[in-house]
């Protein structure tokens, strides 16, 4: 008797309500049908997968078009090991090369090649018509400054809350 009377004491904890969970629910619902449409538009009009993009994004803006792979992996959020193997990947088509790492023999440094420039450069515009014609035209002015908005609010609660560790 005592157990289902401790039950009973403990404070129930702060779940959200079906309310929130419904705008939680058509937030991902929405956010993954428009990802997965602008991914398959990026596939089908460059024959790049998004994660191909992400890294020749991060390699074009990096200075001397270079990053150390640990580097590469933290600023685009996924494990390391992940990234190398995508780097493999690309690097067999080309895309990227690896290099060591003059600092750090167990290091490596993932290098863009000129085939990735040509094959981000070719890319971005496609890409970016498809996010235009599957996100931006399909909310108002002031929906994108709401959107914006949000953005900001859930990169700043979780950088400061909740850091995501790769």
């Amino acid at each position: 008797m005592s157990t289902t009377r401790e039950a009973t004491m403990t404070p129930q904890r702060h779940l959200p309500t079906s309310r929130e969970l419904a705008v939680w629910r058509a937030y991902l619902e929405s956010f993954e049908a428009v990802r997965a449409r602008v991914d398959a538009r990026l596939h089908r009009d460059s024959d790049l997968s998004s994660g191909d993009y992400k890294i020749l994004l991060a390699l074009s803006e990096a200075e001397s078009h270079e990053l150390r792979s640990s580097e590469l992996a933290a600023h685009i959020l996924w494990e390391r090991s992940r990234l190398s193997a995508h780097l493999g990947r690309m690097e067999k088509r080309g895309l990227v090369r690896r290099a060591p790492c003059p600092d750090d023999a167990r290091g490596a440094i993932a290098v863009l090649t000129e085939a990735g420039r040509r094959a981000f450069r070719d890319s971005t515009i496609p890409h970016l018509e498809a996010i235009r014609s599957l996100f931006v035209d399909a909310l108002t002015p002031d929906q994108l400054v709401v959107v914006g908005d949000i953005a900001t609010a859930l990169h700043d609660h979780l950088s400061t809350e909740h850091p995501v560790r790769p």
